[in-house]
């Protein structure tokens, strides 16, 4: 990544006080061949499903336990009546504008700040595991800069937030693609919009970080109660999948 990329170009300064908060999980249905396919070789199905399921019950029981935020679901259209009856219509669930990840993001920022500007956070449904601090540490990077971004690991990003619509800053973007955080810093760059940053840290894309997460898991299972309850369903095929990665 270039280093120039990370360098906030003007600062906006806004006071958090002011602007409601507003935290959205980007979510799908669970179903199966649609969520975690990265994770499809290497588990049997119905676990990468019900991992999906998990992760995501996880996530939003992260976000709710966040004082003075507003939680809600962004989704395909399609999947908008199964979600809202599986987390059981205690959050608002919205359906995106068009297909893919990318219209969901564009979706995110053009519904939720129509009507006013807000603090508003896109965040993944695969990290329930963030430390809740570091939410509430994008919602005060975003009040004095117009995008807070938290990277990934791979070369993603777990979330990103803006107090405005910026229309062509996630159009036709690869995303989950190595390269997906060098172009929204390039699209910000050239939008001159200034650009925060939270902690580096990882999701579960892949077998690697599956087995990062166990560990972690292990070690706090209160942190994702569901998933760890997961790990312990599915000890015998993450068991499998460490001797497949020679991580015994």
């Amino acid at each position: 990544m270039d280093p120039s990329l990370m360098e906030p170009c003007s600062q906006t300064t806004v006071s958090s006080s002011l602007l409601n908060r507003m935290l959205v999980i980007m979510a799908k249905a669970p179903r199966p061949g649609i969520v975690k396919t990265r994770l499809v070789h290497s588990l049997p199905s119905p676990a990468v499903t019900s991992l999906y399921r998990c992760l995501l019950e996880d996530t939003l029981a992260l976000a709710t336990s966040l004082t003075s935020v507003e939680v809600a679901v962004m989704c395909p259209e399609s999947d908008q009546e199964e979600l809202a009856h599986l987390l059981g219509n205690t959050v608002q669930v919205v359906a995106q504008k068009g297909e893919g990840l990318a219209a969901g993001l564009t979706s995110v920022f053009r519904h939720f700040t129509a009507v006013r500007p807000q603090l508003v956070i896109a965040f993944n449904s695969d990290s329930p595991h963030l430390a809740p601090s570091i939410l509430d540490s994008a919602f005060e990077i975003l009040a004095t800069h117009d995008v807070v971004v938290g990277p990934t690991h791979d070369g993603g990003y777990y979330l990103v937030g803006a107090k405005a619509a910026h229309p062509v800053l996630f159009e036709s973007d690869p995303m989950g693609t190595r390269s997906a955080l060098d172009r929204l810093l390039t699209r910000t760059k050239v939008l001159e919009l200034s650009t925060g940053f939270t902690e580096p840290f990882y999701d579960i894309d892949v077998a690697k970080d599956l087995i990062l997460l166990a560990r972690e898991l292990q070690l706090a299972p209160a942190k994702a109660p569901s998933t760890a309850g997961w790990f312990a369903e599915w000890h015998q095929a993450v068991a499998q999948l460490r001797q497949c990665t020679g991580d015994l």
